[in-house]
């Protein structure tokens, strides 16, 4: 009776791994892994040299893995099981905290003090230019009663108040805001990214701080029920529901543009819709990341911004669109030109620097404000 058991617990084993062999060679290759928002190795292309060097095995192992089939669901399942059986409380560096994920934060990064120098320098270079900085707390930082017990995690409070201490230029400390909105929507609860109504609130913040005039007649659209961001690809907790995407369309009439990069592209208004019905659905403002961004409105008033940021900047440009004729956005981490010329080439005479203080923290390109002239 054992033998028959064994027999039948082998025959079994041996069918499912040949079987998911068998599914892995039909199944077609896929290019992109929407879940994880990056291209997927395709199988290398053989030669013996490429075999010597060690290139066509690297290239191969990670091919197995990236094309191994039902990945996610096996990487969900994964995840699923350490959480009910062995309590796990984080994945990959970031925490299921109730019904939101927060990143692990536990320093305030190797780059922080050198960037608040980068910022000074560019203040000694250009001090005739109207400066500010909004270095924007994440999630962690506003949720802190939602992680799990004993989890360790550094006070973003002290990183804006050695801003605070240390900038010679104008700042503006968005914590207090935020934290007094904590109960509404203003942090996505899968993605790294705060909403559109965080970005609102900070919006009229410097709007008071540079004694401007907020624009405040909006209609409020839903445009995505369905959006999965950054920590939901981390954590690979799949019972969580998806964030909401909400749009901010100005009440009076007003036209935008936006160009990017060489400027051969251009897209008319703000959005770019195609995104909704991809998993980066946060790149539907002002078109994702690139080098080089330039918004343009009908507000005909000839005030003109430039902004060094990272992708915090994307949903706060909407707002500030309605306060300014031109914003140039550069994001260091892809521009390669100099800085200040082109400053110079554009007569811009006010510069907002918006970051999180997560990447503010590790983003080493900032530095170029200090090497360059």
């Amino acid at each position: 009776m054992d033998k028959i058991k064994n027999k039948i617990i082998i025959i079994t084993f041996l069918v499912f791994i040949f079987g998911l062999s068998l599914v892995n060679v039909i199944t077609e290759d896929r290019e992109i892994s929407e879940s994880e928002n990056r291209p997927l190795q395709q199988l290398p292309s053989f030669s013996f040299e490429r075999l010597i060097s060690g290139k066509y095995t690297q290239q191969f192992d990670q091919y197995m893995m990236d094309q191994f089939v039902l990945k996610d669901a096996w990487v969900g399942l994964k995840s699923d099981v350490e959480r009910l059986f062995f309590q796990k409380k984080e994945n990959n560096g970031v925490y299921f905290a109730e019904d939101y994920l927060l990143e692990m934060f536990t320093e305030a990064g190797p780059y922080y003090e050198k960037n608040l120098e980068a910022i000074n320098a560019f203040h000694e270079k250009m001090p005739n230019i109207l400066a500010t900085a909004i270095l924007v707390p994440t999630a962690v930082k506003i949720y802190e009663e939602k992680l799990p017990l004993f989890a360790p995690v550094y006070d973003q409070n002290e990183m804006l108040e050695v801003a605070q201490t240390e900038l010679t230029i104008d700042f503006v400390n968005p914590y207090t805001v935020l934290n007094q909105h904590k109960n509404e929507y203003i942090y996505y609860k899968t993605d790294h990214h705060w909403t559109t109504l965080g970005a609102y609130y900070v919006y009229q913040q410097l709007m008071s701080d540079w004694d401007m005039t907020p624009y405040l007649n909006y209609n409020i659209e839903t445009v995505s029920t369905e959006f999965y961001g950054t920590y939901y690809s981390k954590a690979n907790n799949y019972h969580l529901s998806p964030d909401e995407i909400d749009v901010y369309y100005p009440q009076d009439e007003t036209s935008f543009t936006i160009t990017w990069d060489d400027q051969t592209e251009a897209l008319e208004g703000l959005y770019n819709e195609d995104y909704l019905s991809k998993k980066d659905k946060y790149s539907m403002f002002i078109n994702g990341n690139h080098p080089l961004t330039i918004v343009k409105s009908s507000v005909k008033n000839g005030e003109k911004l430039i902004i060094f940021k990272d992708s915090y900047a994307h949903n706060f440009v909407p707002f500030l669109a309605m306060n300014f004729e031109e914003i140039h956005l550069i994001d260091l981490r892809y521009f390669n030109l100099n800085p200040y010329d082109y400053i110079r080439e554009q007569e811009i005479e006010r510069v907002l620097f918006l970051y999180n203080l997560s990447s503010f923290g590790s983003d080493s390109t900032i530095n170029k404000l200090k090497v360059l002239n």
